[in-house]
């Protein structure tokens, strides 16, 4: 196992969005947390930049549409997953790295009662656990930052993606270099070593064998969400702390300030890229 792919699990096993903590605010708001509607969960598992809207961007630039197999790469915690078999009749196979996050996901969408549209198993990206030509659309949000080898992931998406299927994604990129302190700071607070430019990715894409369709920017877009989430964090913080569930650590606080900082700046953002497997 690679630094980066250990620093990565010791992040999300550390990150104050958890199951344990999305329970705990259903019981306190609801008592029962057994069985639970997929509606349920949607304002506490999504834990991506721009809530369900940002789920619909990708169905719409993915075609997602009822019937299909829709892969999720680096799933987390199975909100998306579990929103997009719900809202779009689709059956989802979510891969993720923290096994922490696999079992927190597969607890939630039991709970749900979307175990039979929706599956989290313990993957790594670049190396997935699903035959070849299997899926019509792959997705990912802000997580691909993580992965030591994106071009790697993207082939690896490639491969699972049936002749004419589609990828759409959002990730973090860089509009210019970072200072090495910066540099520092993402990798010691929030384990992103690996930042590329928006025609980097769109280059990526199309060297494991895609037609990029579309490249957006969403940087200015991110850097309100991002001010809100920072206040979020801040108050989860506390609310984890109280119901003994990981609560982040210091050292993501003080780089997630820094990041908001820095999408401000425009020095970093946010992309949204769709692409079709040729």
């Amino acid at each position: 196992m690679t630094d980066e792919i250990r620093s990565a699990i010791d992040f999300y096993e550390r990150h104050p969005i958890s199951a344990q903590i999305i329970l705990a605010k259903l019981a306190e708001s609801r008592g029962d947390v057994e069985r639970l509607a997929p509606e349920d969960l949607f304002a506490h598992d999504q834990d991506h930049y721009g809530g369900l809207a940002a789920n619909d961007a990708l169905a719409e630039r993915g075609r997602i549409a009822a019937g299909m197999r829709i892969a999720d790469f680096c799933a987390g915690l199975g909100g998306p997953a579990r929103y997009l078999a719900h809202r779009y009749g689709v059956d989802v196979t979510g891969i993720e790295l923290t096994p922490a996050r696999v079992a927190g996901a597969q607890d939630l969408t039991r709970r749900a009662g979307l175990d039979n549209r929706v599956r989290i198993i313990e993957g790594d990206v670049m190396k997935v656990p699903l035959p070849d030509a299997c899926m019509d659309v792959v997705i990912s949000q802000e997580a691909l930052l993580h992965v030591p080898d994106v071009s790697r992931a993207l082939a690896e998406a490639r491969r699972i993606l049936k002749p004419g299927g589609r990828m759409a994604f959002t990730n973090w990129v860089a509009h210019r270099p970072l200072s090495e302190a910066d540099a520092e700071l993402l990798w010691q607070g929030m384990a992103a070593r690996r930042l590329h430019s928006l025609d980097a990715h769109a280059g990526m894409l199309r060297r494991a064998g895609f037609e990029v369709e579309s490249v957006e920017d969403l940087t200015a877009e991110w850097a309100t969400i991002l001010q809100q989430r920072l206040a979020m964090y801040r108050k989860l913080r506390g609310e984890a702390e109280q119901a003994s569930a990981p609560a982040g650590h210091d050292a993501f606080y003080r780089s997630y300030v820094r990041f908001v900082d820095l999408v401000g700046q425009a020095a970093l953002g946010g992309g949204r890229f769709a692409a079709r497997a040729v």
